[in-house]
């Protein structure tokens, strides 16, 4: 099992030499950063002493863009101006972030990189570009608080992120003028913060339930040493599914018309999220709605009300966790802690469901709100050497399959899904065709067996392969996925040691809806999936079988046949031909053995003449010398 050294060796710090760090929280609704100070991990206010940011910006006429509290108080008077939960757009296309709620009150526009940017009033901004801008806002309150220049950061992601939300990430980052010492799972940074790694041993369930993005990780805590057993949820569920859910409910009891009016939109969103918010302290509240003009609405939202709204939401998450512990190999009663993570977690309902599903309360002595921030803090501190003397590992793992197609429009899996990262693997590949100088290698994600199943990552070519006969080259294509999930795929030929490489940066990512049927239908259809492989596998034995004997006959067949066997071959070349086409993979079975029976003397035949050619001018006393040397 790869283990991953988080404190440096050699990078010990004199205090003078003390190194700024800091860990961040980019969050969907509200973003933080922390640093540890006087030996204490803490978050870090701004000027008017408010912990939070906002994650909402602001691009007006005037160029300058605005972040956080400010532009979150213009949102319903410049909608298509304001951009909020940037974090749902990361590492996503067009396609996939429309079907994410019908409600995004923005303008989207096409780009070549795939990845949906918004078109505002001092033009269009993508959501890496976006993101760059709470990250640099978090950054200047760092240098401001700490007095000097940050060294670097640890940027907390949640666990089911996949490659190109990952990647996006770290592209903001950069943009900020930050340098990423780490992404770093939203779970496993709440487990350090906890101070789980302090305790002798124990299994931990980290529930995670944040604005836009919900992940549940089962964690084995030993000495200091952090293992992801598995992890599971939705990239796409949160807290602000909560807000649409009462927003919507909102609209239709006020009765004002919202459709195609972005301002009641975000007002409505704006009214849910402050009355969440109050319910989890209060019983009722108020509620209002205007549409600006003739139209004004007050009502009451009570606690049983928008339990009744949100529960379903709720809901959705408890699949995941089932899944999870089941990917762990364990039971509820194996869970000696729960965690919760996440603004969302402050809603009672939500509380209620995790204590129902895992039978014992969580632990909540630290600001769900703040834990991730400080647990990427205390990471930040040890990475740069400022505690060289720690001795923390951290085993995450990679959410799903890694795999390669092979010939028959089969995927290979290479790592499986829930490896603990950082992990590298190889394994050889060789030619399909004679004289083949060029390979696809096409990178895949996904738990089925064919690849129309699977998501595409990337495709490169490996040129430069001697030509030589089917199957005589050994390619070896190795995948290595880095400490924050991100990877990176090389394949070389054995023979002349050409080689190809490429840092898999796909444009968009998964939507929640691919991610989950790539887990549901990887169970559902495991045994159609085998079944389909196996016929997949006898049609390329069989293709392949095929070619070889057409190239013999056309090379040797008239001098080594009659007419009577070159009719018996022939016949059954046909059969496999035809059953090839079909979908008995027992039929072509028996079919290449019958042309493998067939064509055995002519075989020998060839094979002896080969021999006799090869002998053909040398005597065996030759030989024998040769071999006694």
């Amino acid at each position: 099992m790869a283990l991953l050294q988080i404190s440096e060796p050699g990078q010990s710090t004199a205090p003078h030499e003390h190194r700024l760090a800091a860990g961040i929280d980019l969050g969907t609704t509200n973003s933080l950063i922390a640093s540890v100070r006087s030996g204490i991990a803490e978050t870090l206010p701004d000027d008017s002493g408010r912990h939070l940011l906002p994650s909402v910006v602001r691009y007006g006429k005037d160029k300058n863009p605005v972040v956080g509290h400010a532009a979150l108080a213009v949102q319903t008077t410049e909608p298509l101006n304001t951009i909020s939960s940037v974090k749902r757009l990361m590492g996503r296309g067009k396609e996939d972030v429309l079907t994410l709620h019908d409600t995004m009150p923005y303008r989207f526009v096409d780009t070549e990189g795939g990845m949906p940017s918004i078109q505002t009033d001092s033009g269009v901004y993508s959501p890496v570009e976006i993101s760059a801008e709470i990250l640099r806002t978090l950054r200047n309150r760092a240098e401001e608080s700490l007095g000097g220049d940050l060294t670097g950061v640890v940027i907390t992601v949640p666990a089911y992120f996949d490659e190109a939300q990952r990647q996006a990430t770290k592209d903001a980052a950069s943009l900020a003028g930050l340098k990423v010492l780490r992404l770093l799972n939203e779970p496993t940074a709440a487990a350090v913060a906890y101070g789980l790694d302090q305790k002798p041993e124990g299994v931990f369930a980290i529930y995670d339930l944040g604005g836009g993005t919900f992940d549940i990780s089962i964690l084995h805590l030993k000495k200091g040493v952090f293992e992801v057993l598995a992890t599971a949820g939705d990239s796409a569920l949160g807290g602000d599914d909560f807000d649409h859910a009462i927003a919507d409910w909102l609209i239709e009891q006020s009765g004002i018309d919202a459709s195609g009016n972005h301002s009641i939109l975000r007002q409505a969103l704006l009214v849910a999220r402050k009355a969440k918010e109050q319910l989890s302290n209060e019983t009722t509240v108020t509620v209002e709605l205007s549409d600006g003009k003739n139209q004004h609405w007050q009502g009451a939202l009570d606690r049983d009300t928008l339990t009744s709204l949100i529960d379903p939401i709720v809901v959705r998450t408890l699949p995941a966790c089932r899944r999870c512990l089941r990917d762990a190999g364990l039971k509820v009663d194996h869970i000696d802690g729960v965690v919760l993570v996440g603004g969302s977690t402050r809603s009672p309902q939500v509380r209620d469901k995790v204590t129902g599903f895992f039978g014992k309360p969580a632990l909540l002595h630290i600001d769900p709100e703040r834990v991730v921030a400080i647990g990427a803090a205390l990471q930040a501190d040890i990475l740069v050497g400022n505690k060289p003397e720690e001795d923390m590992l951290l085993l995450d793992v990679t959410p799903l399959s890694l795999g390669i197609e092979v010939m028959g429009g089969m995927v290979e899996k290479i790592i499986p899904r829930n490896s603990p990262i950082p992990i590298a693997k190889a394994q050889e590949f060789t030619t399909y065709q004679d004289g083949q100088t060029a390979m696809v290698i096409h990178v895949l994600q996904g738990e089925r067996e064919m690849v129309q199943d699977c998501r595409s990552l990337a495709r490169f070519n490996l040129r430069g392969i001697p030509p030589m006969v089917a199957g005589a080259a050994r390619i070896r294509v190795t995948y290595q996925v880095d400490a924050d999930g991100l990877l990176s795929v090389s394949a070389r030929e054995e023979t002349r040691n050409v080689e190809s490489f490429i840092e898999v940066k796909p444009s968009y990512g998964l939507t929640d809806a691919e991610v989950e049927a790539m887990l549901r239908s990887s169970f559902e259809h495991a045994e159609d999936d085998m079944q389909e492989r196996k016929l997949r596998e006898k049609q390329v034995e069989a293709e392949s079988l095929l070619q070889a004997v057409a190239v013999a006959l056309k090379a040797d067949g008239e001098r080594f046949l009659n007419d009577e066997e070159r009719s018996a071959i022939d016949k059954c070349m046909n059969k496999l031909a035809q059953s090839k086409t079909g979908r008995d993979a027992v039929l072509i079975d028996q079919n290449a053995k019958a042309l493998n029976r067939a064509t055995y003397e002519f075989a020998s035949r060839r094979m002896d003449n080969n021999v006799q050619q090869a002998l053909k001018g040398h005597s065996v006393n030759e030989f024998e010398e040769t071999s006694g040397k």
